[in-house]
């Protein structure tokens, strides 16, 4: 019981895989369609980072999706405006981190409850989003440089992937080996302790939810680059899906906290099975109604292993 109750997700993990290779060797359990699963989790791991430096406070941001297609929208409108691809990356990036630095002053200064403050804000954003947009997909003007940051390869690695990677121990080492990430930890476990002992807490509070919008926007713009188009509810579907991910990563390492290795366990999860069940051909609703099936299942065998401690 130990065992599962310690790797009862990765397990799940391995089950999963095991399952959809068997029921197609051909197709699934290629080294090739491997290094795809990684491609088509880079974008959501990427988003479920950044929700777990505002998980570990506690908090949530469900904004999000809308700097995620923020993003997009705003670097399909400077590239059209003829702005070169490095001035409009930074001015994308820097707009997506004044809006979570917005949201987390909104929480961290005014104690706004998280779930309240960011989804009002990510509204404001979404109605910025259309009105740039005026509501329609944008693909003139993006540049072929930009767009191969969404779809080259680089030593056989499709680019995305090696983004997730870079993100993936950046945030890795923010959060176990600094300072910075064990002050999150510690307003995340009693902020008013935390506060007393003269941590920082709205500052780091603020910054964190920077960091957060931040990876959305770089989500956002690799999401752009790899369709070579934006449209402004191109984000929608990163909500839910990256807190899913952290949920499970959260079962995954550590007794009930978020981490960034388990939130790309729980991506991982969320991708194999979007990536199986497309290879065995199931109606898109069907794959709805199994993937929230497997990850409860996921969840159940950890807490499997605990009820039996």
């Amino acid at each position: 019981m130990t065992l599962l109750r310690r790797y009862g997700t990765l397990l799940a993990l391995a089950l999963i895989i095991l399952v959809f290779a068997i029921a197609s060797p051909q197709a699934f359990g290629t080294m090739s369609n491997l290094v795809n699963i990684t491609q088509q989790m880079a974008l959501l791991a990427i988003v479920a980072i950044g929700a777990t430096l505002v998980m570990v406070l506690g908090e949530f941001d469900l904004s999000v999706s809308a700097v995620v297609s923020w993003a997009g929208i705003a670097a399909a409108a400077l590239f059209a405006a003829g702005i070169a691809v490095p001035v409009v990356m930074i001015t994308v990036l820097v707009s997506a981190v004044a809006m979570g630095a917005t949201s987390g002053f909104l929480v961290a200064r005014y104690r706004v409850p998280s779930f309240i403050a960011t989804l009002a804000f990510g509204t404001v954003i979404g109605g910025l989003t259309f009105w740039v947009s005026n509501g329609a997909t944008l693909f003139s003007g993006i540049p072929a440089g930009f767009r191969d940051l969404g779809r080259g390869s680089l030593a056989g690695f499709p680019v995305p992937t090696l983004w997730l990677i870079g993100v993936a121990i950046v945030f890795w080492l923010l959060l176990d080996q600094t300072e910075f990430g064990r002050r999150l930890y510690a307003i995340g476990g009693n902020r008013e302790a935390a506060r007393l002992v003269g941590l920082p807490v709205r500052r780091d509070m603020v910054v964190a939810f920077a960091l957060c919008a931040a990876l959305a926007g770089l989500a956002g713009l690799l999401l752009t680059a790899r369709l070579g188009s934006a449209h402004p509810t191109g984000g929608g579907g990163y909500l839910l899906q990256a807190y899913a991910a952290v949920f499970l990563g959260m079962t995954a390492f550590r007794e009930g906290e978020p981490s960034v290795p388990g939130t790309l366990v729980g991506a991982a999860i969320i991708a194999v099975v979007s990536n199986g069940l497309t290879i065995l051909g199931v109606p898109s609703f069907l794959q709805d109604l199994l993937t929230g099936a497997i990850i409860l299942a996921a969840v159940l065998v950890r807490n499997f292993g605990r009820d039996g401690d």
